[in-house]
């Protein structure tokens, strides 16, 4: 237990920041609903999301790679926390966009820096445990977060449980400062990232992957997938109401059949997680994942929908952990934050062209036609990489990243 007290005090804190996002998320969107009583103006939140990783991605790296991660870790939290306080002071429609952005922003900033951190602070034997841990408190927060969320609008407005968000970030924040203060970084102010320094982390970054060309292969297919599940995910309520004619009750059954299925997935990954290796876990869960949707995108009742959701969500616990350990343990920890941020850019950059794509595809041809599309498009991308996976030298291609980097 010793070993295991500052993992544990680490995932408290993002249980904390996971079940207050989902507050935040859903009082946000009621809110501004209600503001401005727009669909489109509720979609703009959901936009703003790939913009931030637009604004950010390029120079975070960086900023992440040079300065302590706990402490910039709790920064954003804390960061985080006053501008969410900020939001009901704010009447003007793109005061509160902005606002909005700068919080997407941070969030952008805090993943690559809380992965380079969980690699440095946990050892190599436990990162997979612990990957799979943290998919089972983000599976809880799911089914936890909006349920607080409901008890917080009887017992009081939406503007209450924005309040209630930002204090949940401010306790993770100070959870975050009883961690270790790594050596992995020292103070470095904003005015010291210029552009040449950015302009050299980058060809840092592409040096790396010239040299592990495998592993970043590997990165981007599954990357590409993350982003598939997030464009076809854009269509799920049309399809769901236009295409199968649930109720709006019916397809909020559909969405927490969804999240049980996570949960289900996220305890068994959690209970073997040490009789599993991560290449495994990627490759087979993301041909499953695949698999589910396309049930999903051929659904033709609720019951055929819900397998293929029970599906690709059950699948999707050991395919994340899977990519996580992977990330972990094939990209060396003094670049990880470049590398992700990067990356990262180039992930927020297909979501906002795909999604576009298939929102006109959607509008042109048929919701069907498009969710279909897209779930094809994904089968495509998962059976290349389970062909790369495959390959019987991958193990001894992914033993070098570290010495092609050092030299």
């Amino acid at each position: 237990m010793k070993k295991w007290k500052d993992p544990l005090l680490l995932l408290s804190g993002i249980g904390i920041s996971s079940i207050g996002g989902w507050i935040y998320l859903i009082a946000l969107n009621l809110i501004v609903l209600d503001e401005w009583g727009s669909p489109v103006a509720v979609v703009m939140l959901y936009v703003l999301k790939p913009v931030a990783t637009l604004f950010t991605n390029g120079w975070a790296g960086s900023l992440i790679d040079r300065v302590n991660k706990r402490n910039l870790m709790a920064a954003l939290d804390f960061f985080r926390a006053v501008l969410i306080a900020m939001l009901p002071f704010v009447s003007a429609e793109w005061w509160m966009y902005a606002i909005v952005l700068f919080i997407n922003m941070g969030s952008a900033i805090f993943y690559p820096a809380s992965m380079a951190y969980i690699t440095t602070l946990i050892p190599r034997g436990n990162r997979q445990r612990f990957n799979a841990l943290r998919g089972l408190i983000g599976s809880g927060a799911f089914l936890i977060g909006p349920g607080v969320a409901g008890l917080m609008f009887m017992l009081g407005t939406p503007t209450f449980a924005l309040y209630i968000n930002a204090l949940a970030l401010l306790l993770s924040g100070m959870i975050t400062l009883f961690l270790p203060k790594l050596a992995d970084g020292g103070p470095v102010h904003i005015s010291g990232i210029n552009w040449e320094m950015v302009k050299a982390d980058w060809r840092v970054v592409w040096g790396f992957s010239k040299k592990a060309s495998y592993v970043m292969v590997l990165y981007v297919l599954f990357t590409c997938i993350l982003v598939m599940t997030a464009v076809i995910d854009s269509l799920e309520a049309a399809f769901s109401k236009e295409v199968l004619q649930l109720s709006n009750s019916t397809y909020g059954y559909l969405v927490s059949i969804a999240g049980g299925g996570f949960v289900l997935g996220s305890l068994l990954n959690a209970a073997l997680s040490h009789k599993l290796h991560h290449m495994h876990l990627m490759g087979v869960g993301s041909v499953v994942v695949s698999l589910g949707y396309i049930m999903y995108a051929f659904s033709y009742d609720f019951m055929t929908a819900a397998i293929g959701f029970t599906l690709l969500s059950f699948a999707l616990a050991f395919a994340t952990t899977g990519f996580e350990t992977f990330y972990q343990e094939h990209i060396p920890v003094d670049i990880m934050g470049r590398v992700g941020s990067l990356y990262g850019l180039l992930e927020g950059v297909l979501v906002i062209i795909l999604t576009i794509l298939i929102g006109v595809g959607a509008e042109v041809v048929s919701v069907r036609t498009a969710v279909v599309a897209g779930s094809m498009v994904m089968l495509g991308v998962t059976l290349v990489l389970g062909g790369a996976l495959r390959k019987n030298s991958w193990k001894k291609q992914l033993n070098y990243k570290s010495e092609c980097y050092n030299k």
